[in-house]
C-alpha cells in the first residue's frame, strides 16, 4: 500500500506560500512550519499526512501537488474558498525574516467544525508554528490535540512574535499544549521569548517535570541538546556553507520523528526508554538533515537518500 494512503505521522498547521526574492524576480515556493515538516517527513520515506485548510486557489494547487510529490497524504485536508498565506521573505546574511498577509486566509480560519476522526493508523500527532497563535485555527488545532492526547504528540512552537496579537492568551495555550505533549522542541530564540529570565536547563528539565519524555533546545550552529528523565545529550551542528535558513528547525523536526521511527520508538511507552544512544541518533540525524536543508537555497529538505550518502 503507498504511503500516501496511510500515514503514521500526521503534521497538523500552517501551509502557506513564501514569497522569496532574488536579484530580479519574487519566487513562489511552499512553504509554513507544519508544512516544511510533513514535506521533510515524507521525502525521508516516513509515511506522513499533513491537516489544515487548504484554498482551492492557485497557491493551494500548488501546496497540495508538492505533497503529493514528496507522497505526503492530504485526504483529511478540508478544501475552502478562501486565499492562501503568503510570506514575504526578506534574506540578510542567510537568515530569514519575514511579513504575513493572513487575514481571512484559509489556515488561519480552520474551525472547531472541520476537524475530522482521526484513523488509528496514525501514532504521532506534530503541532507548531503560526497556526497556534490566532483564532479560530489556534482553539481549533489545541481542541484537536486534546481528542487526541492518547497518541504521541510532538510540538514546536516556533514562535514568531510579530504574529501575536494577544500575548497573554497565546502564552496560556502554548502552555496547556505543552503541557500534554510527550516531545517539546525548542530553539534557543524561542526559549529566550518564553522565559528571558531562565536559565535554558531549568527550563528544558521543567518541560520533563512537566510530562514530556524527550525535551530538545536547538542552538543554531552550536548544535542541540536532548533531555530526557535520565539523560542528557550534547552534539555539535556539522560544519556546512549557510545559504539561507529557511526550514532549518522544521527539518530538524522531521529528522526526530524520523530517526523515532526508525528506531521503533514512535510511541509514548518506548519515550521513556530511549538511551543516550538513541538520543545521540535522533540528534546526529536532524543535525545532519538540517544541516543539508541550510545548504541550499529555501526549505528543501533532504531525500532519504541524501541523508544516508556518505
Amino acid at each position: 500500500m503507498p504511503k500516501t494512503s496511510n500515514p503514521q505521522i500526521l503534521c497538523c498547521g500552517e501551509a502557506l506560500i513564501d514569497l522569496i526574492p532574488d536579484s530580479t524576480t519574487i519566487t513562489p515556493v511552499s512553504g509554513g512550519g507544519v508544512f516544511n515538516t510533513a514535506i521533510a517527513l515524507g521525502r525521508l520515506d516516513i509515511p506522513t499526512g499533513y491537516f489544515g485548510a487548504i484554498s482551492t486557489d492557485t497557491y493551494g494547487g500548488q501546496l497540495t501537488n508538492d505533497l503529493a510529490q514528496s507522497t505526503v497524504s492530504t485526504t483529511l485536508c478540508p478544501r475552502v474558498d478562501r486565499p492562501t498565506t503568503l510570506a514575504h521573505v526578506t534574506l540578510e546574511n542567510g537568515h530569514a525574516s519575514y511579513h504575513f498577509e493572513d487575514e481571512n486566509s484559509a489556515g488561519r480560519m480552520l474551525s472547531i467544525d472541520d476537524l475530522p476522526p482521526l484513523p488509528d493508523q496514525i501514532t504521532a500527532l506534530f503541532f507548531g508554528g503560526i497556526s497556534l497563535t490566532s483564532d479560530p485555527s489556534a482553539s481549533a488545532y489545541e481542541t484537536l490535540l486534546n481528542q487526541n492526547s492518547a497518541r504521541l504528540i510532538m510540538i514546536d512552537p516556533n514562535i514568531r512574535p510579530m504574529f501575536i496579537s494577544d500575548e497573554l492568551a497565546y502564552r496560556a495555550r502554548l502552555m496547556r499544549m505543552l503541557s500534554k505533549a510527550d516531545i517539546i522542541k525548542m530553539s534557543d530564540e524561542d526559549l529566550n521569548w518564553l522565559t528571558p529570565e531562565t536559565r535554558p536547563e531549568q527550563h528544558m528539565q521543567r518541560f520533563i517535570t512537566m510530562g514530556a519524555k524527550l525535551a530538545i533546545l536547538t542552538k543554531g550552529a552550536d548544535g542541540a541538546t536532548a533531555y530526557t528523565a535520565q539523560h542528557k545529550v550534547t552534539i555539535k551542528a556539522p560544519a556546512t556553507t549557510v545559504i539561507d535558513t529557511i526550514g532549518a528547525g522544521d527539518t530538524f523536526n522531521a529528522g526526530i520523528l524520523s530517526a523515532l521511527f526508525d528506531l521503533d520508538k514512535l510511541t509514548k511507552s518506548s519515550l521513556a526508554t530511549l538511551t543516550k544512544s538513541n538520543l545521540t541518533t535522533l540528534l546526529t540525524t536532524a543535525t545532519h538533515a538540517a544541516a543539508i536543508t541550510v545548504s541550499r537555497q529555501g526549505a528543501n529538505p533532504p531525500t532519504k537518500a541524501e541523508l544516508c550518502a556518505p
